[in-house]
């Protein structure tokens, strides 16, 4: 088990830490190469919209054949796709490396896969607070990467950092044999399947509670992309130093390596619908007055860490959710599922965020649209439940 969420804890730390610092290359990007805010957030938006899409896909081949060369092919995806992004001359070229290359790199070494190991490794007693630590290692990832990236573009320039960060990817390569799975052989699929992958993926779609988790973790894609990507140029906008944006998103790493953990123990303990929703209205809570008190560096930071906290949590909370009422046999392919609903956030909060900022000259409409979201998320989560399915037994089927 140690093994597992050792060479996990590290393949979600580089993936997870590099992908939140993407909003640090916004402002230099566009600057020098003559590009408007819509343009590179559109390239953003279509990363998060191809790995929700591929995710679905990589799940099935993780929960069917193992994670293991899933995770192979997921970090040479990542590194072509941040050498591409490095030397992209138009904002086309840009989005194909930057959005779609990486996007389907993300989906192969993130959480999806690695949960889908913990799954099938880890004891229900268990299982969410594994997620919980895994879910922290990203956030340690963004605590640790942000900061890094940020000095990357300040010593070497934004092109030469992301050439630095194509080989440090690479790192997932070698990790990868530390998540290679018994039952799994090189040449032959898991045996002693119970149900194919269409009724799996007929059962979760007429289960209510699948449908009300998967609208749920929309909203948390919408804020926390919107946040990640355009909180560093909102900052700067104000006329606060470079340097507050790329604190305030590692505070946010640092305080989620807490949320997630706890949200993870907890889950053990309580309901996870009543986690969820505390989690959603606390987001637009924290949101409502970062907005209303005057900005500074101080109020920067205290929102950082509060909305950190809150940041990731909803991810070990919703996967062990899922893993509870449909079992672990196709968890990868319908947290894939649920975690596509999450990308459609995420790049309505990122594209969204580009487009009414180019015509309004302000971020405020996605502001208060935030809010109303995570007012929405909380509600809907409530009814969910978390009890297992019963399904028929072979003879009585």
């Amino acid at each position: 088990m140690m093994q597992v969420l050792l060479c996990g804890g590290a393949v979600v730390t580089l993936s997870m830490g590099i992908r939140h610092g993407f909003g640090l290359w916004l402002q230099p990007i566009t600057q020098e190469m003559g590009w408007t805010r819509e343009s590179f957030a559109m390239a953003i938006a279509i990363q998060n919209i191809a790995w929700g899409i591929m995710g679905i896909f990589v799940g099935i081949v993780a929960d069917r054949f193992g994670a293991f060369r899933v995770l192979l092919a997921g970090a040479a995806a990542y590194a072509l796709g941040l050498t591409g992004m490095a030397l992209s001359t138009t904002p086309t070229w840009f989005a194909l490396t930057a959005g779609l290359l990486i996007g389907a790199a993300q989906a192969g070494t993130t959480y999806a896969v690695v949960f889908g190991v913990l799954g099938r490794q880890i004891p229900a007693a268990k299982r969410s607070w594994a997620m919980g630590v895994i879910a922290a290692t990203g956030s340690f990832g963004q605590f640790f990467m942000v900061p890094v990236e940020g000095a990357l573009i300040a010593q070497i320039g934004w092109s030469n950092a992301l050439i630095v960060l194509a080989m440090l990817v690479l790192i997932i390569v070698p990790l990868a044999f530390g998540l290679r799975e018994p039952g799994f052989s090189s040449s032959t699929p898991r045996p002693q399947r119970e149900q194919t992958v269409r009724q799996a993926m007929a059962e979760a779609f007429r289960t209510p509670s699948f449908l009300l988790l998967t609208a749920g973790y929309f909203v948390c894609g919408f804020q926390v992309m919107f946040i990640g990507v355009h909180m560093p140029s909102y900052l700067k906008d104000y006329g606060l130093a470079p340097h507050v944006a790329s604190y305030s998103l590692a505070l946010v790493g640092l305080f989620n390596i807490f949320g997630t953990y706890i949200a993870g123990n907890l889950g053990q303990h309580f309901p996870k619908r009543y986690l969820l929703a505390g989690i959603y209205i606390a987001r637009s809570v924290v949101t409502v007055v970062f907005l209303l008190v005057p900005l500074s560096p101080a109020s920067v930071y205290v929102f950082s860490a509060a909305m950190g906290f809150l940041w990731l949590s909803t991810v070990p909370l919703t996967n062990a959710t899922v893993a509870q009422i449909f079992g672990i046999q196709h968890l990868s392919m319908l947290g894939g599922f649920v975690f596509f609903s999450h990308q459609v956030g995420s790049f309505l909060g990122v594209w969204l965020g580009g487009y009414l900022y180019d015509r309004s000259g302000s971020y405020d409409i996605v502001w208060y649209l935030s809010i109303a979201l995570g007012v929405f998320a909380a509600l809907i989560n409530l009814p969910v439940r978390e009890a297992a399915l019963q399904r028929p037994t072979p003879a009585a089927a």
